[in-house]
């Protein structure tokens, strides 16, 4: 594992991964529920924010749009995914590589594994190539490990999670990107079958304020290093909010209880303005 203590894409050890990969993965019905961030520059102005540590999207939005935000953002160029149009075995296409991820200034790169696909074994020869390409190039590499494929019935199962947790691990990422299993023993089993590769929660479909920082507060109690979250931030109306409750929750050890308080007076104050 690459030393991660004075990457961008961590603060004091721990990761808050603002993804944007959703109009790819998702399509456009991600951002209907708040219209304006089909505008990838709202996520990059969400980027700026203290609580974010780096900022997932694909090669195309990074083209465009992260030259301007490269003083006050960081770059973790998602280098491969698949529309959801497509409707074979799990899979997912190459679209970038390391080196190119480096031209255009990235701090990182991100590749999604589905361990138990059908084509797992070519994803698995795909993620050697950037892994080792990554490593030439001083990139840390960061795996969404989502177990998918037609031999798995449920892929947030306690031992399935874990499973994906050491997939990071063997396979060579410095941070794994998992699915929450539900409780936080099983998160933590997860957390220690990783060992070494840093683990991240998935931020997953949007919920209340009030659930989703209790869930974060067990992923990190339980050994998370942090949390990579698309909709439950930029399917809010007021996105800043739930960052400034994140940070609390995963950098300075806030409960969720805490933070919700915090974030009440932050609003309430701002309504008097």
């Amino acid at each position: 594992m690459l030393p991660l203590t004075d990457s961008p894409i961590v603060r004091d050890g721990k990761a808050l991964i603002l993804a944007y990969d959703h109009g790819l993965e998702h399509g456009p019905v991600d951002f209907e529920p708040v219209p304006e961030t089909m505008d990838p520059e709202r996520i990059f102005e969400l980027a700026t924010h203290d609580a974010v540590t780096t900022t997932a999207v694909q090669k195309g939005v990074a083209e465009a749009y992260y030259p301007s935000y490269e003083d006050d953002a960081n770059l973790l160029l998602k280098l491969n995914g698949t529309s959801n149009l497509w409707m074979g075995e799990h899979d997912s296409a190459v679209n970038c590589s390391p080196e190119y991820a480096a031209e255009l200034g990235a701090d990182a790169v991100g590749f999604t594994l589905y361990g138990g696909s059908n084509h797992e074994v070519e994803m698995a020869e795909e993620f050697r190539d950037v892994q080792e390409g990554a490593r030439d190039q001083g990139l840390p590499v960061v795996m969404w490990s989502y177990p998918r494929g037609q031999g798995l019935k449920n892929d947030t199962k306690p031992d399935t999670i874990a499973y994906a947790a050491r997939l990071g691990l063997e396979l060579g990422a410095d941070i794994t990107k998992v699915k929450y299993p539900g409780d936080p023993e099983a998160m933590e089993h997860a957390c220690a079958m990783a060992a070494k590769s840093k683990v991240v929660m998935s931020g997953g479909s949007k919920t209340d304020d009030r659930a989703f920082l209790e869930t974060v507060e067990e992923a990190m109690n339980a050994g998370a290093s942090g949390l990579a979250v698309g909709r439950n931030v930029f399917q809010r109306e007021d996105p800043e909010s739930i960052l400034d409750g994140l940070e609390e929750v995963i950098f300075e050890g806030a409960t969720a209880e805490e933070a919700l308080d915090s974030m009440g007076a932050e609003a309430a104050a701002a309504s008097d303005d």
